[in-house]
């Protein structure tokens, strides 16, 4: 069998942005912490610098080195914390792209059996999450199919026990026993042209 390959990565973008969105949001305010206590930290620096220059006057050019130093690191941080959120936002929807495709697979096979169709066994792509579901499908699939085979056989069996039974039984009765048959005869065409 061929691998099995998906290059969309947006299968259900609703569930897969909100859920990026509020991890990004979670990540970007608990990480905000960093950038703001090496500010205040810098400023409370720069204010102490301030207020002791009259008694070191090389005190002056160090301020205002801490100064610049100050607001080229809140613009470095800053920097960085946008990409390290866009980053965990990609990574978010890489990793809900292997949560939501093998559900997306299995709800189409899950639609095609309303539709009377059957797509065989259900495999997923090596790498998403939950293979023992497409397990567990199969599984089940193949129980109800067994059962199936099992019903139609027995189906026969009533069938030809009742075709026995319409000779034996009185006139009045063969009309309803008739119509158990051409019911069973129904229920059998049905089992054959959905198998």
């Amino acid at each position: 069998m061929a691998p099995n390959l998906r290059n969309i990565y947006l299968i259900d973008s609703r569930f897969q942005l909100k859920y990026s969105f509020y991890v990004c949001v979670l990540i970007f305010l608990s990480s905000i912490i960093y950038p703001y206590t090496i500010f205040e930290l810098l400023s409370y620096f720069i204010d102490f610098t301030a207020k002791n220059i009259h008694k070191l006057p090389e005190l002056k050019s160090l301020n205002q080195s801490l100064e610049d130093k100050r607001n080229n690191l809140i613009i470095i941080l800053v920097l960085w914390q946008l990409g390290f959120t866009a980053l965990a936002f990609l990574v978010n929807i890489f990793l809900t792209h292997k949560i939501v495709g093998p559900l997306f697979k299995l709800k189409n096979f899950f639609l095609a059996i309303a539709d009377g169709k059957d797509n065989g066994k259900l495999y997923f792509r090596n790498g998403d999450y939950f293979p023992d579901i497409a397990v567990s499908y199969n599984n089940a699939m193949d129980k109800l199919k067994e059962d199936r085979k099992n019903d139609f056989v027995y189906l026969n069996e009533v069938s030809a026990y009742l075709n026995n039974l319409n000779q034996v039984v009185p006139d009045d009765k063969k009309v309803v026993l008739q119509e158990i048959v051409n019911k069973l005869d129904e229920i059998q065409k049905d089992f054959q042209n959905q198998a």
